[in-house]
């Protein structure tokens, strides 16, 4: 599971770094938060030049702190995708 273990922001960009089971660590950027079916999600953007996106369930905590989670169910992670795919094809227009 990712974790959120550094949070930090960078010229209008929010950048988080990913902390993953096997110790390796992933700076990412937010590029936003969207629901789906009556719960949040979080897109982040890599900052490694791939052309990847990650999608994470999102809760808030408070107004300064939140928590990045594991999608374990198969339909719900492709729901959120599909959710996401659409919002991006929006925007394109």
């Amino acid at each position: 599971m990712a974790e959120n273990k550094k949070y930090q922001e960078e010229e209008d960009a929010i950048i988080i770094t990913l902390e993953f089971d096997d110790g390796v660590e992933m700076e990412c950027e937010i590029m936003g938060i969207f629901p789906c079916n009556g719960k949040e999600y979080i897109a982040l953007i890599p900052r490694d030049d791939s052309d990847d996106v990650y999608i994470y369930g999102y809760k808030e905590i408070n107004e300064e702190e939140f928590e990045i989670v594991d999608i374990e169910d198969e339909a719900e992670f492709e729901a959120a995708v599909a959710e996401f795919d659409s919002i991006m094809e929006e925007e394109e227009e």
